[in-house]
């Protein structure tokens, strides 16, 4: 089990998004808006291209977290806010810093960049027995 610190960072993780990253998990997550998956309604809606959901957005911030933790610790709470789309070709970075240890839970904040800026923030609250 990992020691958590507060002002601890969290390395890095980058994640390339393509289209097919971006199709194939707004599929899995069952999220059928057409910004999601079709170029040309993501266009004529005002966006340069598709672009990723929430839901895998909210899932990418836990899997970070949990990864770098490890998945003996348990998920006690996630708050997450969209910023700039995360299109095809582009890099998704998350970095993250653990911020309050209180009562056994830890809040980590975490910020997902693109190169259009943050594309998500929040943060995740842990609780990891050890």
């Amino acid at each position: 089990m990992r020691t958590i610190e507060t002002g601890q960072q969290i390395p890095e993780w980058s994640l390339p998004m393509t289209p097919t990253t971006i199709v194939s998990t707004a599929i899995a997550t069952r999220d059928w808006q057409d910004v999601h998956h079709d170029r040309d309604v993501a266009q004529a809606a005002g966006s340069k291209d598709i672009f990723m959901n929430i839901l895998t957005s909210n899932g990418l911030v836990e899997k970070y977290v949990a990864d770098w933790l490890g998945h003996d610790c348990e998920l006690a709470g996630i708050a997450i806010r969209l910023g700039a789309p995360a299109h095809p070709y582009d890099t998704l970075t998350f970095s993250g810093t653990v911020g309050e240890i209180a009562d056994g839970i830890a809040t980590i904040d975490v910020v997902g960049r693109v190169s259009l800026g943050d594309h998500v923030t929040g943060t995740v609250k842990v609780r990891c027995d050890g």
